[in-house]
């Protein structure tokens, strides 16, 4: 025998550490988002200038981020 060592060299493979968001995270996101949109942004905001309504449909959606991840961890994801 030559007396060589292999040793196994553990991958690195960053797609098997780096995992996508839970389904739930995103349909609660995109859901307050829109409603943020249409509900804070169209109906009470209706006459004033209309970055207002693109601020309520991104401050809907990432407090539907947080209200998805709280889902996640209470009851799992919907898949």
């Amino acid at each position: 025998m030559s007396g060589i060592k292999v040793t196994k060299k553990q991958s690195s493979n960053k797609a098997e550490k780096q995992k996508d968001w839970p389904v739930v995270v995103y349909m609660w996101a995109v859901g307050l988002g829109i409603a943020g949109y249409l509900v804070v942004g169209e109906a009470i905001f209706e006459l004033r200038p209309h970055p207002i309504h693109w601020l309520a449909g991104l401050v809907g959606g990432v407090f539907g981020v947080g209200v998805g991840w709280l889902w996640y961890r209470w009851r799992g994801d919907v898949i």
